[in-house]
């Protein structure tokens, strides 16, 4: 009999923006009050699609270029800046400077926030992000109000997910084996670099997106946490 490929798990790690976080219901409307409050001709959720995507075209360039980690924060900014000019929106530095506060109000997923309390009662819960360390913990303490037993930042990578030395780097902070880790996010570029790595994987398809045709697909499709912590309760 084949063994089952999540037994051996101990440890999930988890993407936090987008994932834990619910970006959009966060980041919509104060975006939305800055684009009327600057005369924009485009809305809020169209706004923030391109935005978004920005935000991780930032992040692989600076892996590319091999720039290190500037930081979630930054190239979130960045991001920001150049979707404005690009949709001509005319604004100031200092209002995007003060707009940039909205991430620091970012709430959770009420499905994830039950999912992680079920799913504690089992396994070790580590939050493993793009975000600054700094950053991570004041989240974690105070906007998702989950005790993990460990917040890691990419920074002591120095890259950006998916980069094969975020994952590495997180095993060895956790003095576990890769195969011991699941990886769970809504982002399938995460799960990509995970499994990749050795680790196992958990898709959670809030968007309703598909997953990379990957040599190692995830090992867990689902809908949101609950059904995560059904399954995974129940020994996949």
């Amino acid at each position: 009999m084949t063994e089952n490929p999540i037994s051996n798990v101990t440890t999930l790690a988890f993407d936090i923006f987008g994932t834990v976080l619910d970006l959009a219901g966060s980041l919509v409307p104060p975006a939305s009050r800055f684009l009327a409050d600057h005369g924009a001709g485009i809305g809020g959720e169209a706004f923030w699609a391109q935005w978004r995507a920005r935000q991780r075209i930032e992040q692989y360039q600076d892996n590319i270029l091999m720039l290190g980690h500037s930081g979630y924060l930054e190239t979130c900014r960045r991001a920001f800046v150049y979707t404005l000019q690009s949709n001509e929106v005319e604004f100031k530095h200092d209002d995007v400077r003060d707009f940039m506060a909205a991430y620091q109000q970012l709430v959770p997923y009420e499905d994830a926030i039950q999912g992680l309390r079920r799913l504690a009662s089992r396994f070790k819960l580590v939050a493993l992000s793009n975000g600054e360390q700094v950053y991570l913990e004041h989240l974690a303490n105070n906007q998702i109000q989950v005790d993990f037993d460990a917040v890691i930042s990419v920074e002591h990578a120095g890259v950006f997910k998916p980069h094969p030395a975020v994952y590495r780097t997180a095993a060895r902070m956790l003095q576990l084996e890769p195969g011991q880790i699941m990886m769970v996010a809504a982002h399938s570029f995460d799960i990509l670099g995970a499994r990749a790595c050795g680790f196992r994987g958990a898709y959670v398809d809030r968007y309703n997106l598909p997953l990379e045709d990957a040599a190692q697909p995830s090992d867990l499709n689902v809908r949101d946490f609950i059904e995560l912590s059904d399954r995974l309760l129940s020994k996949g």
